[in-house]
């Protein structure tokens, strides 16, 4: 029946005129937008306004995306066409209000179209992952700004990396980036070291509690090494004055990392890695004993180790030498989904403000964080990527 309807439908708008074929548009649109049908109806009135649509003017198809745009029982396949469509004047209402778009149409307009049609999904009432993973590389400021500020966006990781690379030179968003109540803390601390002062003061202000939980982690492994340690001890000195040697003469390598850590020698891993890495000693040593194993993670794809000398690492800053196999598990997948580029630019910020010169933007720092020797050296970098298996229909 439907086939035959179908037929029937085609012959008519082949032998109608413009007028006719877009009064019966009007009804058929006006039917569905008031009544309730199963699927398979709403799937026929799909394929008749869509072969209508087809043969009229930019304007009423325009005026047609507008009511399909509100209506939660639009037909998918109508929908993604309209979504699709080359002018914004069509899809824009489509992109920024149907609930009906397909998550994978979302992210095909969002790779091929221009920035109006960005905008537009930058400003759905909720964006997946998937979505906002392009509209972060894709989008000009005003896009980026518009999803960060966005409350029903969702961001991955590496969305979240690339709004903190994006906000370096744009307070703004950067202060967005930093509002947003989803953001995970250690993330929020790599938007802090690369933030302004002012930009900082402004989120001191705003996310208090954030700030707080930053600063106490720096507290409370500056006051465990010094528990530990004491603030300079004989031990740390004698190990520097034994690795400066061997490292001068190009005898201290990612091996030596590794067997000092694997040994549980704290004040030759952080001497080492202070001086392989050409980071200040603080940074490592609160990279090795802090509660959050982020930034040793960072440190350790910085430097471009392999996961072998990361978990050597791990071990030795963990309570009593002890990881968990599911933690483990989740770290090294954390490990993998990092980039050698991004960790090495957070890292150059961290140390900027030790030092107090400034990051030179993108570049990497003057003095190189990666060895020569690095096993893993030049493999390619990976980033976290997440197909989207469930759709708004």
């Amino acid at each position: 029946m439907t086939a035959s309807f179908l037929e029937e439908l085609e012959q008519a708008i082949s032998k109608g005129t413009p007028d006719s074929r877009e009064r019966a548009l009007w009804h058929a649109t006006d039917l569905l937008m008031v009544g309730r049908y199963t699927d398979e109806e709403v799937w026929v009135f799909g394929e008749v306004i869509g072969r209508l649509a087809a043969e009229i003017e930019l304007a009423a198809r325009a005026k047609l995306a507008a009511k399909l745009s509100r209506i939660d029982h639009a037909p998918g396949q109508l929908i993604d066409n309209l979504a699709s469509h080359a002018s914004i004047e069509v899809a824009g209402p489509v992109l920024r209000y149907s609930e009906r778009v397909d998550v994978r149409t979302l992210v095909n307009t969002a790779r091929t179209r221009d920035q109006q049609h960005l905008l537009a999904i930058s400003k759905r009432r909720s964006v997946p992952e998937p979505v906002t993973d392009v509209l972060v590389v894709r989008g000009d400021r005003t896009v980026v700004r518009s999803v960060a500020g966005n409350e029903g966006a969702q961001f991955s990781e590496a969305g979240f990396l690339g709004l903190i690379k994006r906000s370096e030179n744009d307070g703004i968003l950067a202060e967005q980036t930093g509002l947003r109540r989803d953001i995970p803390r250690h993330l929020f601390q790599q938007l802090i070291a690369k933030a302004s002062d002012e930009t900082r003061k402004k989120l001191e202000r705003e996310r208090p509690e954030m700030i707080e939980a930053v600063d106490s982690t720096v507290a409370e492994v500056t006051a465990a090494l010094h528990s530990k340690f004491g603030p300079a001890s004989p031990r740390y000195f004698a190990a520097k004055k034994v690795l400066s040697s061997r490292h001068r003469l190009g005898e201290l390598k990612e091996s030596s990392i590794r067997d000092y850590a694997a040994a549980h020698k704290m004040e030759e891993t952080i001497v080492g890695l202070t001086l392989l890495c050409s980071l200040p000693s603080d940074i490592v040593e609160r990279a090795l004993t802090g509660k959050s194993r982020e930034l040793l993670l960072l440190l350790a794809k910085a430097t471009e180790f392999s996961w072998e000398t990361t978990m050597a690492l791990l071990f030795l800053g963990a309570p009593e030498h002890r990881i968990s196999g599911s933690e483990l598990d989740a770290l090294k997948g954390q490990f993998e989904r990092l980039h050698v580029a991004s960790s090495r630019e957070v890292l150059a910020h961290y140390r900027a403000r030790k030092t107090g010169i400034a990051a030179a933007g993108p570049k990497r720092p003057s003095a190189p964080l990666t060895p020569s020797t690095a096993p893993n050296a030049g493999a390619s970098e990976s980033s976290p990527a997440k197909e989207a298996a469930k759709f708004a229909k």
